[in-house]
């Protein structure tokens, strides 16, 4: 969820509790605060805090979409509806900490065997398309995925990065295909025709039976290769495009990490 501002910069609280009750009468299955789209990187540790704070109990108080308080007895306190909601870290960056490293490994096994069969033509695209296959499979996760798969929210930026670099930057080639894979399937359902829609939902159930038998790389290699990587998937951030790493050694200042 955004986090709204009035004109000078400070937090628009009001409006940020009008938004919570929102998204509380919508099928969400919680409501990620202070995420990719939060602006956490423009907030004081305090401001963020007080957004947590403020967000959590505006959420208790949201009525529920399916559920209505019933009215209380005398003796009893009324009744209040709560929204699964998301606390997320104090700390900004993405740690392996934050990541279920066997939920990514599944996710990662399944863009690898579904990949050839399911999306052939996007891995006509050298690099790019096996990479776009790997988004999709957390993509998919995100849209079939219960709540219970959902305790490590950290583990979603790794599929188009984040603007800031943290966890790598966007992968903007990748971001664009992940984008047209996914409005194709809606304008294809639309004719009848849910094959890749049915693709994305195979992609999440073999990401959920290849996590129990799989293995793969260590976080911090995952995301070494990806800012290895990044200038071949159009990588960006604030700080512009990234750069390939020959150029960055040559240009300290060139990239930041």
């Amino acid at each position: 969820m955004t986090t709204p501002f009035y004109p000078d910069g400070n937090v628009y609280f009001k409006k940020l509790e009008a938004n919570v009750e929102r998204y509380s009468r919508t099928p969400v299955a919680g409501i990620v605060v202070l995420g990719s789209t939060g602006e956490a990187i423009m907030l004081s540790d305090q401001e963020r805090r007080e957004v947590l704070k403020f967000a959590r109990e505006a959420a208790a108080l949201a009525p529920s979409r399916e559920t209505a308080s019933p009215k209380p007895s005398d003796d009893e306190q009324p009744a209040q509806a709560t929204l699964p909601y998301l606390v997320l870290p104090a700390h900004h960056d993405v740690r392996a900490s934050d990541v279920h490293l066997r939920r990514l490994h599944g996710n990662l096994a399944a863009a690898a065997e579904r990949g050839p069969t399911d999306f052939p033509d996007l891995l006509l695209t050298p690099g790019v398309g096996a990479r776009t296959v790997r988004a999709l499979a957390l993509v998919a996760e995100v849209l079939h995925g219960a709540p219970c798969r959902f305790s490590d929210p950290a583990r979603f930026s790794l599929a188009h990065g984040g603007k800031d670099r943290h966890p790598f930057p966007v992968p903007v080639k990748v971001y664009d295909e992940t984008i047209c894979v996914l409005r194709s399937a809606v304008d294809r359902a639309k004719l009848g025709q849910d094959d890749t829609l049915f693709a994305l939902r195979k992609l999440d159930a073999e990401s959920r039976r290849l996590e129990r038998v799989v293995n793969g790389p260590a976080f911090d290699d995952f995301i070494s290769d990806e800012f290895l990587r990044s200038h071949e998937y159009g990588g960006r951030s604030v700080f512009g495009w990234e750069l390939p790493l020959a150029v960055r050694r040559e240009r300290p200042s060139a990239g930041r990490k």
